[in-house]
C-alpha cells in the first residue's frame, strides 16, 4: 500500500506548514497556490504524517491506495 494524500483548498489558507516539513510533496506555487503529490513516496510518509498534523486549517488528509488489479 502506498500513501495517498489529498488537500482540501478550499481550506487551505497558505499557512505553508506543510511545505516547511514535507518539501518533496508539497511546493507554493506563487502566494497561496499549493501544488502536491497525490501519491506519497515510502520515504516521505513521516513527514507528510508531521505536515497534516501541523496544518492549522487540518485542510490535509491521509488515506492509503491500494497498489494492483481489482478483486
Amino acid at each position: 500500500m502506498r500513501m495517498r494524500t489529498v488537500v482540501d483548498l478550499t481550506r487551505c489558507q497558505g499557512y505553508a506548514q506543510c511545505v516547511f516539513l514535507a518539501p518533496e510533496v508539497f511546493e507554493l506555487h506563487g502566494e497561496e497556490g499549493l501544488l502536491y503529490a497525490t501519491a506519497v513516496p515510502d520515504d516521505q510518509v513521516g513527514r507528510v504524517r508531521q505536515a497534516a498534523a501541523a496544518c492549522p486549517v487540518q485542510a490535509i488528509l491521509l488515506g492509503e491506495e491500494v497498489n494492483g488489479g481489482a478483486r
